[in-house]
């Protein structure tokens, strides 16, 4: 028996094998015709070696009118007489009648034969070589007959008694992948489990399940679900998945799903493959629209960290318009529905970023760097003591471990202690940076203008000279500790501004560097010797350290307009 296409073979060029560049999508086509044929289960085999991948389902199959009328008529639709389920009630996947065509864009021969549970196993070869010279030769399709299957193609099926397989043989180069690639994405991207657990996916013998995403499970550090979405993913006992923080979000839209975030952005990148996993959406256990925040791009850290799924079955219900691309690998970007769901992905999205922020922080990780809820130099001395506490290798329980913990477990109270010291540090770290600054600023601008020592600057650096010999020789220190032994560096910041800046006859009225260092000593020397300060402390502290910066400025304005006269 001969068949051919149902189609001119010019438009079937056009519209099939220039059509899908996906690899996955090709594979997805295989796997969702297996679906809507009622299989319980779809086994691929893939040769690298031999450039080869064999699909076999244990659907309906076709019968020699089906296999001619109904597959190789391009456009034929199952939906047609408003049908949009199979016999066993699983919402159909196909629709336009094209997704086929993906199968002759990856091969270089495409083996098909098939049976139903009444008919003879019967099928036909298409051969893209003979394929193209008959486009050339501008034949009608009925002038193209399909090559015989072989009787070795045709044995694959003799174990079942209905069904269909599809040998691709010489696959192109440029879309084969490695096996392990190729396992997680038809794990990330099919979830027809979720909706009848009788359907598997096998590839190399290998079922398809859960279990391959344990690794981002594990690396999963914060999770948001939509509408108390379930799923085995999100289920430790089967993926080891322990956030450390877990957050439920109510949607008013029918939609339910998940957005995660990983420790690093590394965890979401799919070893063996320059991609990463995505926020994407899924239709009736098809994903059907990948990475969503490309329509709402923040340009914001959170984005590198994030993945997720969304799913939506109501775009597809069979009582509306097609709103899939040709292609099958998006969704068409002006329907409505699909508009408000991107609104309501975009309105959660910015909440989240927020979020974000604050539990990266509270763990111990950096946060995002444009958030305003700190200001740069606090957000920085946290990063800079979290950094540290890191070094100094403290218990794990500081920030909360990975995995999920015992419910009774003791918690060590240095962890506690540390993470109290935690937002102190946003403060007093800067605080001291700013008390290094501005003491060494006047002993800049001293070197700077040649400013001579007084009898009793002299007299204060002799003291805490001979105090810091008494020292060191008491620790059995023989070696010079400061970098200089000038009298400026031995001076503190009364003497520094004395020398400098001094009020005249103790004047209130007039501004000067003694008159900040009277109120700056005593919060200086609190943060010297690492006390916690109060707010109206550190408020003081930071005006004192903006007067001080002020005031050198102003004084050196005075010293270059005195030269210029």
């Amino acid at each position: 028996m001969s068949f051919n296409f149902n189609i001119s073979l010019s438009v079937l060029n056009h519209l099939g094998r220039n059509l899908y560049r996906n690899f996955i999508t090709v594979i997805g086509e295989a796997i969702s015709n297996s679906w809507d044929a009622d299989a319980t289960e779809v086994r691929i085999k893939i040769d690298k070696d031999q450039r080869s991948m064999i699909i076999v389902d244990n659907g309906v199959g076709m019968s020699p009118d089906d296999f001619q009328n109904k597959f190789l008529k391009i456009g034929y639709s199952k939906r047609k007489n408003g049908i949009v389920r199979s016999k066993k009630g699983r919402p159909y996947i196909g629709r336009k009648g094209i997704g086929k065509l993906a199968l002759l864009s990856c091969a270089e021969k495409i083996h098909i034969a098939t049976k139903t549970n009444s008919t003879e196993a019967i099928g036909g070869v298409i051969d893209n070589s003979e394929l193209d010279k008959a486009i050339t030769d501008d034949l009608n399709s009925q002038d193209y007959i399909l090559q015989s299957v072989s009787s070795e193609i045709i044995s694959i099926l003799d174990n079942i008694s209905q069904g269909t397989v599809i040998y691709f043989e010489n696959i192109t180069d440029n879309i084969i992948n490695t096996i392990d690639y190729i396992k997680k994405l038809i794990a990330l991207n099919f979830k027809f489990s979720l909706i009848d657990n009788e359907f598997s996916i096998y590839i190399n013998d290998e079922l398809i399940g859960v279990n391959l995403l344990s690794d981002l499970a594990k690396d999963t550090q914060f999770v948001w679900i939509i509408n108390n979405h379930t799923e085995p993913f999100l289920d430790h006992e089967m993926t080891g998945f322990a956030p450390q923080e877990t957050i439920k979000i109510e949607s008013r839209l029918p939609i339910k799903g998940f957005i995660a975030t990983a420790y690093k952005p590394a965890n979401i990148k799919i070893r063996g493959a320059n991609d990463k996993i995505t926020l994407d959406l899924f239709v009736n256990g098809r994903m059907r629209e990948k990475d969503l925040l490309r329509h709402i791009p923040t340009a914001r850290i959170v984005e590198n960290y994030t993945f997720g799924q969304i799913f939506s079955d109501d775009l597809d219900n069979g009582a509306g318009k097609d709103v899939f691309t040709s292609s099958r690998e998006g969704i068409i970007s002006n329907d409505v529905n699909f508009i408000a769901i991107i609104k309501e992905i975009e309105k959660i999205f910015k909440n989240i970023i927020e979020q974000w922020d604050t539990l990266r922080r509270k763990y111990g990780e950096s946060g995002d760097p444009d958030n305003t809820s700190l200001t740069p130099k606090a957000r920085k001395a946290e990063e800079l003591f979290n950094q540290t506490i890191i070094d100094m290798n403290f218990p794990t329980e500081i920030w909360g471990k990975r995995g999920k913990q015992k419910k009774q477990e003791k918690v060590n109270p240095v962890s506690i202690w540390v993470h109290e010291l935690a937002s102190e540090a946003q403060f007093n770290i800067p605080s001291y940076s700013e008390c290094f600054i501005s003491e060494n600023l006047l002993r800049k601008f001293i070197t700077y203008t040649n400013h001579p020592l007084t009898k009793e600057a002299k007299d204060s650096a002799n003291k805490w000279k001979s105090r810091e010999n008494l020292s060191k020789e008491a620790a059995n220190i023989s070696y010079q500790v400061r970098q200089s032994n000038e009298d400026i560096f031995y001076l503190d910041m009364d003497d520094l501004a004395n020398l400098i800046d001094k009020a005249k006859d103790g004047s209130t009225k007039m501004a000067s560097l003694s008159r900040s260092a009277i109120i700056y000593k005593p919060l200086r020397d609190s943060v010297g010797h690492t006390s916690l300060l109060t707010d109206v402390a550190k408020n003081q502290l930071t005006a004192e350290y903006n007067n001080i910066q002020a005031r050198v400025v102003k004084l050196l304005e005075k010293l270059d307009n005195k030269d210029s006269e």
